[in-house]
């Protein structure tokens, strides 16, 4: 399959950063990206040149301006900062020398240019407060994933679904849907697995459709994540802060794309979401990864996506059990609940401890642990 016609100029640029990782497989990569190695190579042969054009019809900005007086050092960081309403003094100034601006001024410096042009709103400067920061060792360890608040649009209503790696913040997924269903879940997380590979754990929230809830936190979606070997985590109830980084990616698409926009249908949404979601992963310096952009911290996941789940398979010593209409698997003679979203499916128990403590595992995944002699015998 040839490139995409819609975003070719962003595939071309995302192909060529994460080529450029020194473990990178180039023949691999291309095989996600659907192209021959001699039209990858051909395209890491041009971009090595430095030619502004070297990625054919990418637009640029200049390298350089003709002078280097204090105007049109303001004006640089100006047109900028209106570019990206959002970006503040660190950013800004790196961006600036990624582009080869010559002069760069330091961002305190252009702290005051903002100030002097009327580009920093005070009270939204205060809510800026450095936070405490847990990432993941490595790229793909965990993805975090979640639909940001609907908003309405001409024809309906926008529910943009986001993916975003937790040691990188990579923007994996950011679409434009028209539901929160499992199917349209599932049909962008294939999309994605088949580019970037399999993570090993993917955290949510407790809400439709990765979640029934505090008490039921399993669902369909999950158990298909489990069989690919996916381990599925949920945040505590009610505490979004558990996906912090996925919370702040939010608040970036909203400040930096949806604020003050109107949309006419899904369609223009996702032509924003995917010209911005460029700029993100490979121009805008992320203050979390010391200024650095996500694509040049993102490396592909050595798991492929298989295309069908492999078969459920349990050790010679595990207790199998199916799962029963209505969730529950009969132990000793006693009702086990599990959740009704492993309904015939096999399920395995393992002894705790001797005090009659049992595990019940889905595939590599733990999902309940219950002791024998608390439970009723079954009727």
């Amino acid at each position: 399959m040839p490139w995409s016609e819609v975003t070719i100029m962003s595939q071309r640029l995302e192909f060529v950063t994460l080529a450029q990782h020194p473990e990178a497989n180039i023949r691999a990569l291309c095989r996600r990206y659907h192209i021959s190695p001699t039209v990858g190579y051909k395209w890491l042969a041009r971009y090595a040149t430095g030619e502004p054009d070297a990625l054919a019809d990418r637009s640029r900005r200049p390298h350089s301006s003709p002078t280097r007086t204090p105007a049109p050092v303001e004006a640089a960081v100006v047109a900028l900062r209106d570019d990206h309403a959002a970006w503040g003094g660190r950013t800004l100034a790196r961006r600036l020398r990624d582009l080869g601006h010559p002069a760069v001024p330091a961002p305190s410096t252009i702290t005051d240019i903002l100030r002097r042009y009327d580009r920093v709103d005070p009270a939204e400067a205060a809510k800026h407060t450095p936070t405490q920061r847990f990432e993941r060792a490595a790229p793909n360890e965990l993805w975090q994933m979640d639909f940001k608040g609907h908003f309405a649009i001409d024809d309906g209503r926008c529910h943009p679904l986001t993916v975003l790696d937790d040691r990188t913040r990579f923007a994996l997924v950011l679409q434009a849907c028209a539901d929160e269903t499992t199917a349209t879940v599932q049909t962008r997380l294939i999309a994605a697995f088949e580019r970037y590979g399999l993570p090993d754990a993917i955290l949510t929230d407790n809400g439709a459709p990765w979640g029934d809830g505090p008490g039921s936190p399993y669902t369909r979606l999950g158990v298909w994540l489990m069989r690919l070997g996916i381990r599925v985590l949920h945040g505590r109830p009610y505490h979004p802060q558990t996906q912090g980084k996925d919370e702040r990616f939010h608040r970036t698409l909203v400040a930096e794309v949806l604020r003050g926009r109107a949309f006419r249908d899904l369609a223009a949404c996702q032509t924003a979401f995917d010209r911005w979601r460029d700029v993100y992963n490979l121009e805008r310096p992320h203050q979390a990864l010391d200024l650095q952009t996500p694509a040049t911290r993102y490396t592909l996941s050595p798991r492929p996506y298989p295309g069908i789940a492999p078969p459920i398979e349990y050790g010679p010593d595990d207790l199998v059990r199916i799962v029963q209409q209505g969730g529950g698997v009969h132990v000793r003679g006693r009702l086990v609940k599990v959740s009704k979203a492993f309904e015939h499916q096999p399920v395995a128990l393992r002894p705790v401890d001797a005090d009659g403590t049992f595990a019940i595992y889905f595939c590599c995944q733990c999902i309940a642990q219950f002791a024998l002699t608390a439970l009723p015998k079954a009727d």
